[in-house]
């Protein structure tokens, strides 16, 4: 049987804990969990050895994917970046999708005229950003 894994957010959700308790637990070393690139994993053996009885799964409402991604918009001043981050924000943070969370930001280089729009979130959400940062990089051009 394959190893299943938590991430600490599942993990926050079935002990209904907040994540930042769950990431404290990692770091002090209570809860076991592996690195995975800037990610934490917790085995479901290791959360049952540090609950003290059996874990039940998450139940499950489907398949989950999510994106993660950085635009790069180039040629572009300090009135324009403002225009269009507060625009990207608005829209990421409006109206949430079926539960989906959609967490954005921004970095702007003043001396390279460039910006970095970085996101992670579900394919729906994410998919209509991209349309909305395309229509208005197009705009401003």
């Amino acid at each position: 049987m394959p190893q299943q894994y938590y991430s600490v957010d599942q993990v926050a959700e079935l002990l209904d804990l907040h994540v930042r308790t769950v990431r404290s637990y990692v770091r002090d070393g209570k809860l076991k969990a592996t690195r995975i690139g800037k990610q934490y994993r917790v085995t479901r053996a290791d959360l049952e050895a540090f609950l003290g009885r059996p874990v039940s799964p998450p139940t499950a409402t489907g398949g989950h994917a999510e994106v993660s991604a950085i635009v790069q918009v180039d040629a572009i001043d300090r009135e324009a970046t403002m225009r269009l981050t507060n625009t990207v924000i608005a829209v990421a943070t409006g109206r949430p999708r079926d539960g989906e969370r959609l967490r954005v930001e921004t970095v702007y280089d003043e001396e390279r005229a460039n910006l970095k729009i970085i996101f992670v979130g579900g394919l729906t959400g994410t998919a209509e950003l991209l349309r909305v940062i395309d229509t208005l990089v197009d705009e401003s051009r």
